[in-house]
């Protein structure tokens, strides 16, 4: 499965239609519950060394796309399933998810992003608590504590997405990158690097034609046909 997500990743960063990449589970109840441990037990050290760089790669991978990333999420969310859904940009939770970072009780730690993503999503002390325990949370407390950014009735979540992505759809793609990049390269930095940053995105977009047929459908009162040039 690992190699399957890393293709179609390489895929879709190959694509230049793709506008909006949405992840979910067709398995009911579990969006992606980590990892297997009865194979765990079977492999040696340097395997699972190598196992969790590779999920550590293909996370930063698709966090680096340019364009938005949706998790829809029903069900379990724990260890390196939680680890893929905050890679992505955006989080849809039915009321039926649990969340989870459990590794502590294994005595490892999240190896796959998940002591920088969370901490960096939801603040230093809660990412703490949350790892020092173990402790899992359910879809109402991850929405307070910002880990999701809605929370639906139980098996909407995939139809939210959806109507998430068709918002996004319907804005600039050039525009959308460039706001992506401005906030993921901008958050890292401090306040005066961040709007330099700011001002290059904003710069690239002044001679797309894109501008030019947003400015002439707003003037006409109509729907803008952008191209992503």
């Amino acid at each position: 499965m690992l190699k399957s997500l890393q293709n179609a990743f390489e895929s879709i960063h190959q694509d230049s239609s793709a506008r909006v990449v949405m992840i979910r589970s067709l398995v009911p109840g579990v969006f992606c519950a980590g990892a297997d441990l009865k194979e765990r037990r079977t492999m040696s050290p340097s395997e699972v060394h190598t196992y969790v760089n590779s999920l550590r790669y293909m996370f930063s991978f698709m966090e680096a796309l340019s364009i938005p990333t949706i998790a829809a999420i029903e069900g379990a969310a724990l260890g390196g399933g939680l680890e893929m859904a905050l890679a992505c940009d955006l989080r849809i939770c039915g009321e039926n998810a649990v969340f989870g970072l459990p590794e502590t009780g294994l005595a490892i730690i999240p190896g796959a992003g998940g002591t920088q993503r969370l901490s960096r999503l939801v603040g230093r002390s809660v990412s703490k608590e949350l790892i020092f325990t173990g402790r899992k949370i359910d879809a109402i407390e991850a929405a307070t504590k910002g880990l999701v950014n809605i929370c639906v009735t139980a098996g909407e979540a995939h139809e939210k997405a959806i109507e998430m992505a068709q918002q996004i759809n319907e804005k600039g793609p050039l525009a959308i990158k460039m706001a992506k990049k401005a906030i993921d390269e901008g958050i890292e930095t401090n306040m005066a690097s961040g709007l330099e940053v700011e001002e290059m995105c904003y710069q690239k977009l002044l001679n797309t034609q894109d501008r030019l047929e947003g400015l002439a459908a707003f003037a006409e009162k109509r729907k803008p046909l952008y191209t992503g040039k």
